[in-house]
């Protein structure tokens, strides 16, 4: 018989995302740049407007010269606000333009008004200047690889998973539709009464821009949730700690919460290895296989929930059946289960007692 012993301490940030969002329900919003010109901050919130997004550089050598005013005017008319960078893929990495991005407005604080800072990945609106295609002459591996480096040292910089803004159209070409981008909030452009498809990876959009100008000045906008969850978008992410210990096949994990803030939709996600199986989890856990997702819906400040996961080895496959022959068990020198919170990866490993 072997036991498991293992007691890990983890911090990890938490974010509002898509999935959890509520339909039928909008704030609105609007996004502005340089071309809006000088906006009247305070007649923008007296007709409804709840959140502004402001564009802030482009590519390494263009900065909005009115980001300054219409960036503070938000904010001092009450506005939730947030920055974005246009992206130019071509010119340079992921990472280089996220790092001019931040720093020259698209910066993260703690003010309670501030969301996170917003990749625009879509057309090339240049390619009669520089002559490439849509996807600005990267393959699909390519793009993928490129929003990954502004997306990871975006969050290195900040602490904060950014938005990305683009068409399902432009996504789907340039990308393959990729789906590995789930976990940020995705604000999706399409110009009409309704979002249309999204694409892969997103249930549902955070932020929808319905046209590029309607009553209220800039780009109108609505956010998918509730104005609360908008603000709590803006808040500093939940911290939760998680301790994980196990003995035998049984692996206990507790999940807990020392931040200020409830936290929601907390996801935990799991796999284990070494010829076992998942025969049993919970609670709030689905499994098949040797993968298990369980969401924890909220937790409040100073509340811990506890999962439980209960493994079996994998049996060899049995003679007789059609098209199968018969596999003997395989021997693991080693067996365990992954568990993954956020940026956070626990991997825990039976020891012989």
């Amino acid at each position: 018989m072997k036991r498991l012993s293992l007691v890990l301490a983890v911090v990890v940030a938490g974010a509002l995302v898509p999935g959890k969002l509520q339909t039928g329900v909008g704030v609105t919003g609007v996004d502005v740049s340089n071309w809006t010109g000088e906006v009247d901050w305070a007649a923008v919130s007296g007709d409804g407007a709840a959140f502004a997004f402001v564009h802030a550089s482009e590519g390494l050598n263009y900065r909005n010269p009115l980001f300054a005013v219409q960036y503070g005017g938000a904010a001092e008319a009450g506005m939730i606000r947030g920055a974005y960078h246009f992206a130019q893929p071509h010119e340079s990495g992921g990472a280089e333009q996220a790092d001019f991005f931040v720093d020259n407005g698209g910066g993260w604080t703690a003010d309670g008004q501030t969301l996170p800072g917003v990749l625009d990945v879509e057309n090339n609106p240049y390619r009669n200047r520089n002559g490439l295609n849509h996807c600005y002459g990267l393959n699909r591996r390519q793009t993928i690889a490129w929003v990954t480096d502004f997306t990871r040292r975006y969050r290195l910089r900040t602490g904060r998973d950014a938005i990305i803004y683009t068409t399902t159209d432009w996504w789907r070409t340039c990308t393959g539709n990729s789906a590995v981008f789930g976990g940020n909030p995705l604000w999706l452009a399409r110009w009409g009464d309704e979002p249309g498809e999204l694409p892969a990876g997103w249930p549902r959009q955070s932020f929808w821009q319905s046209a590029d100008k309607g009553e209220l000045p800039g780009g109108q906008n609505s956010f998918s949730g509730t104005l609360p969850q908008l603000k709590m978008l803006a808040q500093p992410p939940p911290e939760i700690a998680a301790a994980g210990r196990a003995a035998g096949n049984t692996y206990v994990l507790t999940v807990l919460n020392t931040g200020k803030d409830p936290a929601t939709g907390v996801t935990v996600t799991g796999r284990v290895f070494g010829g076992q199986r998942i025969a049993k989890a919970g609670p709030w856990c689905r499994s098949s296989g040797t993968a298990v997702r369980c969401t924890i819906a909220r937790l409040a400040s100073g509340e811990r929930r506890r999962l439980t996961f209960v493994t079996k080895p994998i049996k060899p496959i049995k003679a007789g059946k059609p098209g199968k022959s018969s596999k003997p068990a395989r021997s693991y020198r080693t067996r365990g289960l992954t568990i993954k919170i956020g940026t956070v990866n626990l991997t825990m490993i039976p020891k012989s007692r």
